[in-house]
């Protein structure tokens, strides 16, 4: 991706601004969206023709032999453009062997992905590690004893703590014997009843 002369300015203006932002007016912000605007449509537009590259790559790599004058400088170009060169490659670029070009393209290849081979290894490895740092190395050493406990517990030492040994039941108290008046209390006489009153005369 190339700038040009205006683009490069006001590329070092949105530098200085980034470095001093109480600078900026408002029409340095709209140049700066405009070239952020430009960038992302660049970086777009590249994207597409890297898949067009390939895609032709794909299809000159299915008809060789006949397509090798194509195939070998579309496959150096995806090359420098970041490409991973795939099995087929590798695959199409031994059957050409013969060809001065193919078999620097083949090295170059080889080297490429071992690069990726080491690379992959080396991120699994360091995924793993980081996997096992996550760990607390106590949780690696708990085993379930039977009744629920582990072996966190089981390690932890007794301290002097509660008696949990049942109490002494105490003796019963010896319960007062009842008198005979509480046994059979005196009854009541019943009360006489009351005379009838008279009526008064009217």
């Amino acid at each position: 991706m190339a700038f040009s002369a205006d683009e490069l300015r006001v590329l070092r203006r949105a530098l200085a601004i980034a470095l001093h932002p109480s600078t900026a007016d408002d029409e340095d912000v709209s140049t700066c969206l405009r070239l952020a605007h430009s960038v992302d449509e660049a970086v777009h537009e590249s994207a597409r023709l890297r898949d067009f590259l390939l895609a032709d790559l794909a299809r000159y790599r299915a008809a060789l032999p006949g397509t090798v004058a194509g195939y070998l400088p579309l496959l150096e170009e995806a090359l420098g453009a970041g490409y991973q060169p795939a099995p087929d490659d590798l695959a199409a670029l031994r059957a050409l062997r013969g060809n001065a070009v193919a078999a620097d393209l083949l090295a170059r290849c080889r080297l490429l992905a071992e690069r990726a081979v080491r690379a992959k290894l080396a991120g699994r490895q360091v995924t793993a590690d980081a996997a096992r740092a996550t760990v607390p190395a106590s949780r690696t050493r708990l085993h379930a004893l039977p009744g629920g406990g582990d072996a966190a517990e089981e390690r932890r030492p007794a301290g002097p703590g509660p008696d949990r040994r049942p109490a002494t039941p105490e003796p019963e108290r010896e319960r007062p014997v009842p008198t005979p008046a509480e046994v059979f209390p005196p009854k009541r006489k019943p009360a006489p009843p009351e005379p009838p009153r008279k009526l008064a005369a009217g």
